[in-house]
């Protein structure tokens, strides 16, 4: 079996590593996150049931249909601003 030692200058080079690693990580998750609330422009399927005066029920058939283009984030769906309008011009 092969010893191998680690000494402090060692630990100290990965401790600056990981450091860096860590930073870069959460960099990019800023990045993706930042970008992604950019992305949503929508509105949220409370608003889009208040706007429609429909329920839950069928706010989803209108979506299985796809009259409605729809974007799930998180745990929130939000919903395409221009295709609400267009379904409220339409006569929905």
């Amino acid at each position: 079996m092969k010893v191998e030692l680690v000494t402090k200058e060692d630990l100290q080079a990965f401790r600056l590593e990981l450091i860096g690693d860590i930073k870069g990580l959460l960099t990019a998750q800023n990045l993706t996150r930042n970008s992604s609330n950019q992305l949503v422009n929508g509105y949220k399927t409370k608003d889009v049931r208040k706007i429609l005066g429909c329920s839950v029920n069928k706010l989803v058939s209108i979506r299985v249909a796809r009259k409605l283009r729809w974007k799930k984030i998180g745990g929130t769906v939000y919903y395409n601003r221009e295709d609400v309008r267009r379904l409220l011009e339409d006569g929905y």
